[in-house]
């Protein structure tokens, strides 16, 4: 009798401890699954030589988690969700803690952009590329392009970085950026050269680049490239100088001041296409994908001449006279 009631007490006492854990596990489990306690977005970093457990103490110490325990009994069953990745991490509000975890050991960085625009100089670059809070080493900068150039055929970047939006996570240095930039335009030109049309008048793709800098500067609406590259290959062909404002301008530098003048037009630098004829030795700014194309594959066309007509578009010409004429209409009535 007393061995039966002892079976019953035991039985008892072990459903109650069944339950009473059952209750602890699941009260574990929810934590796991609640979301964090944030309001905003914010950036998480996981530095180097941090583990799992400490990671997960500091997050319950700025309050982002109300409790860990759960997470850490979650590593013992999930030992992968452990092999978290140094980086900077963006946590969301309607992320729960076991999502964390999971974020941290995926390695899935936050991302950063910067828009690098077509048609800006080098020095324009810089100048985004410096305001942005997100690369490092940014005061390094210029002694690390003058040792990059040490070992390229070019005596500047002009023209040599690719145009688009990058994204990048953070600790990236400047530099870093400038190079994914240089081997984004050297494939992409790479690929558009061996695709080009035939009986152009460029012997390298670096001329086809300093023909496609040309042509982004001269191109206020995106569908007369071609066309813009055609005019200049005919000139190019006929020995005829470019006479093109933007390379002007570009050689005259810092004492450019919004005007060109008749002394400006006969001032000789390397780059006043009204005085040298072909190419000017470099590129005169940053070009795009689109003006490349159209550099390597210009309209077939006569015309010789095109003049703004003041709205960003131009009136081409074939003669002298007509573009004269055109010359009157869109420009000498203002």
């Amino acid at each position: 009798m007393n061995l039966l009631k002892t079976v019953k007490y035991l039985t008892a006492v072990f459903i109650v401890m069944c339950i009473v854990v059952s209750g602890i596990v699941y009260y574990f489990e929810q934590g796991v699954h609640k979301a964090i306690n944030l309001n905003a977005p914010m950036l998480f970093q996981i530095k180097s030589g941090q583990s799992s457990k400490q990671v997960l103490n500091t997050l319950k110490s700025k309050g982002i988690l109300a409790e860990n325990i759960g997470l850490k009994i979650r590593l013992k069953l999930q030992p992968h969700l452990a092999n978290i990745k140094v980086g900077t991490y963006q946590l969301l509000p309607s992320m729960t803690g076991l999502e964390l975890l999971a974020l941290f050991a995926s390695g899935k960085e936050a991302q950063f952009s910067i828009s690098l625009v077509e048609g800006l100089r080098w020095q324009e670059w810089v100048a985004v590329i410096q305001a942005n809070p997100r690369l490092i080493n940014q005061e390094n900068l210029a002694l690390e392009v003058e040792t990059f150039l040490d070992n390229l055929p070019y005596q500047s970047l002009e023209g040599l970085l690719l145009p688009d939006t990058y994204h990048f996570t953070d600790q990236t240095t400047a530099m870093q950026l400038v190079e994914r930039a240089y081997r984004q335009m050297t494939d992409y030109l790479q690929q558009a050269w061996l695709n080009r049309s035939l009986d152009l008048p460029y012997t390298t793709p670096y001329e086809a680049l300093i023909m496609a800098s040309i042509i982004e500067k001269e191109t206020g609406v995106a569908e007369e490239r071609s066309r813009i590259a055609g005019v200049f290959v005919n000139r190019l062909k006929r020995n005829m100088r470019l006479q093109t404002d933007p390379t002007v301008i570009y050689g005259m530098g810092s004492s450019f001041d919004g005007n060109i003048r008749r002394k400006d037009l006969k001032n000789a630098t390397p780059y006043n296409t009204y005085v040298i004829k072909g190419l000017p030795p470099t590129p005169i700014a940053m070009p795009s994908k689109l003006a490349i194309d159209a550099a390597l594959h210009p309209l077939e066309t006569e015309e010789l001449y095109f003049v703004s007509k003041g709205d960003g578009s131009h009136q081409f010409s074939v003669t002298l006279q007509q573009h004269n004429l055109a010359v009157r209409k869109y420009q000498l009535k203002k």
